[in-house]
């Protein structure tokens, strides 16, 4: 594997094939590395991703900019930018825009997704 370089003005975003309200841009995909993906999310004011888990992969997520409450052990706590969520395999966890402005996150999965 080559090393990688993304421009900022080079990345698009696409809906989220699950999820209304939110649009994603694909940095890494599990084709391009059997390590991690990684991916840039933007989510709609109001909008909310429910409450999950990844098997085997732990998410890794940075909070680049706007407002948010995260659901981490049990409970959901206030975000913002340059805050920092790890959630192990199999540990519950969600997000949902709480301010007036898109979200945008940085998610980083380990091993990828498929």
């Amino acid at each position: 594997m080559q090393g990688m370089f993304f421009p900022s003005k080079e990345r698009n975003f696409a809906d989220h094939p699950k999820f209304a309200g939110v649009r994603i841009a694909v940095l890494v995909r599990g084709t391009d590395s059997d390590k991690v993906s990684v991916s840039q999310l933007e989510i709609a004011p109001g909008v909310e991703v429910p409450i999950h888990t990844h098997d085997p992969q732990l998410d890794s997520i940075f909070v680049l900019s706007g407002e948010a409450e995260v659901y981490i052990n049990g409970e959901w706590v206030k975000v913002g930018p340059e805050d920092y969520l790890l959630a192990p395999s199999g540990v519950e966890h969600g997000v949902r825009n709480a301010g007036q402005v898109p979200l945008r996150l940085f998610i980083h999965h380990s091993p990828p997704l498929l």
